[in-house]
């Protein structure tokens, strides 16, 4: 197998079983997405310094983007967690990655790049898939549509993450210091609002704290650089297998490890929930 697209696997398996860390943390959502970053910003930024081929170019104005990358994915990971707490790890962790396509929406809005005709057919097909999964949280949890809606809150949370992440690789910047700071500026945010929330900050055992060093370092830190390792050494086609295969390896886990079941209008709502991502992402000009 190809190393780059082995890593691009790997990472996106590494991701998939952060909902899972999640749901079994001792710590509150908010907490919990507290220290996932934080745990794993010693890592980033000792990488970092011992990498000299990593240290980010200097070029002006990287500051701005740098914070609203962390301010976005704050938001990403706050809400993504709760949304774990309130709904299956399935509907979750697929509405998440809706933030494709809420990429090329806000492009057409701001931008006004039109978009095309594939991505319009999905976009169409991801609503009839999300309409689906919504119905069954309606059938299989009372608080499954408030879960549903934070994922849907998530995505366009990570698509504004995304958009500031390109600016920032467009203007030079490189992985380990993006990650490092965006991940320094998340923690610093998360850090009150968990306090605010009254959650439970620290896990009540040590079986507690290695949920969290697993969903800092296996999850964050490995399963993004992973990622971000990859898809410099593939086509930019191939990020959408990660984008497709995060979701259903996270179902999996889900089933295999938490007994999460999975109903039959569930999977097919995925599958076209699937099946919208990818022809979106055929048809998104960014």
């Amino acid at each position: 197998m190809n190393p780059a697209l082995g890593a691009l696997l790997a990472g996106a398996t590494f991701i998939a079983l952060s909902p899972i860390f999640v749901r079994v943390s001792e710590a509150g959502p908010t907490a919990t997405a507290f220290w996932r970053v934080a745990l794993a910003v010693p890592a980033l930024w000792t990488l970092y310094w011992v990498k000299p081929a990593a240290r980010a170019r200097r070029y002006s104005g990287k500051w701005p983007l740098l914070i609203a990358a962390g301010f976005a994915f704050a938001g990403d990971l706050g809400f993504w967690h709760t949304s774990i707490k309130l709904t299956s790890v399935a509907n979750s962790t697929l509405l998440a990655n809706l933030a494709s396509i809420f990429v090329t929406l806000a492009a057409w809005i701001f931008l006004r790049q039109r978009p095309t005709r594939v991505f319009l057919t999905g976009l169409g097909a991801a609503l009839i898939g999300v309409t689906l999964l919504v119905h069954t949280s309606l059938e299989f949890s009372s608080t499954g549509l408030a879960g549903d809606a934070l994922g849907v809150v998530t995505a366009v949370f990570y698509a504004a993450y995304l958009l500031a992440v390109k600016g920032l690789r467009d203007r030079g910047e490189t992985t380990l210091h993006l990650m490092a700071v965006t991940s320094s500026v998340t923690a610093l945010l998360l850090f009150p609002v968990a306090l605010a929330t009254g959650e439970r900050m620290l896990p009540a055992s040590a079986a507690g704290w290695w949920i969290l060093l697993g969903l800092a370092l296996v999850s964050h830190a490995a399963g993004q650089g992973l990622i971000a390792y990859a898809l410099a050494h593939l086509p930019a086609a191939f990020s959408s297998v990660s984008l497709l295969f995060q979701p259903v390896m996270a179902a999996i886990f889900a089933w295999v490890l938490l007994a999460e079941p999975l109903a039959a209008l569930q999977v097919t709502g995925g599958l076209v929930v699937l099946l919208g991502i990818y022809l979106a992402r055929r048809g998104s000009r960014l």
